[in-house]
């Protein structure tokens, strides 16, 4: 006869459904996540991005309408990403107190006043170049310049109303330029979710052309971070939090399960990790083929970016799981 062998204390209570919930160790719930949504200018707009099944850039009365569903699901936050109708070399429509962001802000807030209203601070939408920078003749980004419209920015979407700025450009400096602005004009409580950790990733993609923020020549490799630098992450996000950072961020979430482990683990702070377009995009491409369980796929991978330590989880299946979730 085999041998009989006990089952292990988990097993057991993992046959027993009550209990296994109970002993779970990472908690998913709708207050951990956060929806990135793309606002365009326009009355009554939806427009599909071919390479996110499912998301849209949306014009403000719908912007206003996905968010309320959201926060009715129990998600707290949203992260505004604006789609400007023109572009120049100086960004300016980024720092326009009547641009896409700043009337999205305002209109949110009064629609949803509990809602958390995050937005994104970085020019790379509103060049004309499609790089996160001032450029200049020599075709470098001129750090300093980019640093005084990055800071214009986020006091205009902090005046709208924005519960938190969130700069996601990488200049060298710029989280310490934004809170020292911030608190000169007024704006002292308005938090800073910082990307610390932004990696020059091929997992973009699909956001470039939600946004429309390809660079029209060469790369954003000269001030995103090598996928292979780990110890960079964590000295990025130190300086960050030396510099004034509230949150740090790790973006993408997915493949760098790891970094925002060691992030948590050295800063201390609240931690959100991005899951990508890139990475929205795999598992609704693999869903539709009918090789994943779309659902589960969606659920274990966030759950895996919750264990990893990240505290918020930014996602564009945030509405999806929350659903789920209840």
């Amino acid at each position: 006869m085999p041998m009989a062998f006990p089952a292990t204390r988990m097993r057991r209570l993992r046959r027993t459904g009550l209990l296994r919930d109970m002993v779970r160790e990472t908690e998913l719930t709708p207050s951990h996540l956060v929806l990135p949504m793309f606002v365009e200018l326009g009355s009554d707009s939806r427009t599909p991005i071919e390479a996110m099944p499912g998301v849209s850039r949306m014009s403000i009365s719908h912007a206003v309408e996905e968010a309320g569903e959201a926060h009715a699901l129990g998600v707290p936050a949203v992260l505004l990403f604006g789609v400007p109708a023109e572009k120049d070399e100086l960004a300016s429509p980024a720092y326009d107190d009547e641009g896409v962001v700043q009337l999205a802000v305002r209109a949110l807030k009064e629609a949803h006043p509990e809602l958390v209203v995050i937005t994104d601070v970085c020019l790379c939408a509103y060049t004309s170049h499609g790089h996160c920078g001032v450029v200049r003749e020599d075709g470098v980004v001129d750090n300093d310049i980019s640093l005084e419209l990055l800071a214009k920015t986020a006091i205009s979407h902090a005046r709208a109303g924005a519960d938190a700025v969130a700069p996601s450009d990488m200049m060298d400096g710029r989280v310490g330029a934004l809170r020292v602005q911030l608190d000169a004009e007024g704006h002292k409580e308005t938090p800073i979710v910082a990307y610390s950790a932004k990696f020059a990733s091929a997992f973009y993609g699909p956001f470039r052309e939600a946004a429309g923020s390809a660079p029209a020549f060469g790369d954003r490799r000269t001030y995103q971070m090598d996928p292979a630098n780990a110890d960079e992450a964590v000295r990025e996000a130190l300086l960050d939090v030396e510099e004034g950072a509230d949150v740090i961020m790790v973006k993408p979430a997915l493949a760098y399960l790891d970094v925002i482990r060691r992030v948590k683990e050295a800063t201390r702070v609240p931690v959100a990790a991005y899951n990508v377009s890139g990475e929205y995009a795999m598992i609704e491409a693999a869903a539709a083929a009918g090789y994943i369980d779309r659902r589960a796929a969606v659920l274990e991978a966030l759950t895996s970016i919750r264990r990893a330590g990240a505290d918020v989880v930014i996602t564009y299946h945030a509405k999806d799981a929350a659903a789920w979730l209840q």
